[in-house]
């Protein structure tokens, strides 16, 4: 059997990732400095974007998806008079045309067709696939193929900042659904106004439950490791079940516990004040010293009352 490299250590990491990295090589990074054995990353940020990157460690990797699935804030920076191919700064220009007439009002009467419900037709600079092959991929050979449009919502919409000239500006902040493309609102936006757009910067400044305040970047959690070793980098660190906090939590004796790990569904008369049948639910073992509750991972609430171990956590004694 191969000998895993790196530490056990389960948590999340709420990087603040940097312009000019890919998610994977902050992950790596992280991974490295971290010096864990098992490391993901819930959901891209396009290389030229900043802000939160929750990176999940260890056992902390089984609730990734719940912040895949997740809301996510942004504030974005849309130059208008200019269509590049990827829709952002980073692509080739193909269009120009002037947005010196276009006015702060026109902007605020298209934004009211964002927002809500829409359709969205995602950029060919995508990590969609098609027949198993990234568009992006597709796209750099030159080829373009039809994308079907795709259901999200936009919760919010706010312009922040209008900056008129040939090349205009328009700062917005944007509260969306996963699966929500900021350069396609940039690209379409553009479009309704008839001058064309891109986007010039992008900044996530939440994901779910998690916002930039939490974030550290990859320069301070050097400097972290510098002064205290991977003791003081450990603390940095949201615990293992942060990415389903909102989830009820369900504290269980010992002795249920000890069934519960084992795969067991377990009968405990509290889950009847905090949850019904069907919901997921935190289970932890309950300890006299709450310094020593530990979390064992999620259930599911049975027709008969118990609790049907869903995704158990393997690091726990």
């Amino acid at each position: 059997m191969r000998k895993r490299k790196g530490r056990p250590v389960d948590g999340v990491l709420l990087l603040n990732k940097p312009a000019g990295m890919t998610s994977n090589q902050a992950l790596q990074r992280a991974k490295r400095l971290f010096f864990v054995e098992k490391a993901g990353h819930t959901g891209s940020l396009d290389p030229m974007a900043t802000g939160v990157l929750p990176l999940c460690f260890g056992e902390a990797t089984k609730f990734s998806q719940f912040l895949l699935d997740a809301d996510k804030a942004y504030r974005t920076t849309v130059c208008l008079g200019v269509v590049t191919d990827t829709c952002d700064a980073e692509g080739e220009i193909i269009e120009q045309t002037s947005a010196e007439l276009v006015t702060q009002a026109q902007i605020e009467k298209a934004l009211e067709n964002f927002r809500g419900v829409i359709q969205q037709v995602p950029p060919m600079y995508s990590a969609l696939k098609r027949d198993g092959q990234p568009l992006y991929k597709l796209a750099r050979q030159g080829v373009e193929v039809e994308r079907e449009a795709r259901q999200v919502e936009i919760f919010e919409l706010t312009l922040l900042d209008f900056r008129p000239g040939t090349q205009a500006e328009v700062d917005l902040d944007v509260h969306c659904s996963k699966g929500t493309y900021i350069r396609s609102i940039a690209h379409d936006l553009g479009q309704s106004l008839g001058c064309g757009g891109h986007v010039r910067k992008l900044h996530r400044s939440a994901s779910g439950a998690f916002s930039e305040g939490q974030c550290v970047s990859l320069d301070e959690l050097q400097q972290v490791f510098d002064s205290g070793g991977y003791e003081s980098l450990d603390q940095v660190l949201q615990p293992a079940d942060s990415p389903v906090a909102s989830l009820p939590a369900l504290d269980l004796p010992p002795d249920s516990a000890h069934y519960f790990r084992l795969g067991n569904p377990v009968m405990d008369m509290q889950v009847y004040r905090i949850a019904d049948q069907g919901d997921i639910v935190r289970v932890f073992c309950a300890e006299t010293d709450q310094s020593a509750r530990r979390f064992l991972g999620l259930g599911e609430v049975t027709d008969d009352g118990r609790v049907a171990p869903k995704r158990i956590i393997a690091n726990t004694v």
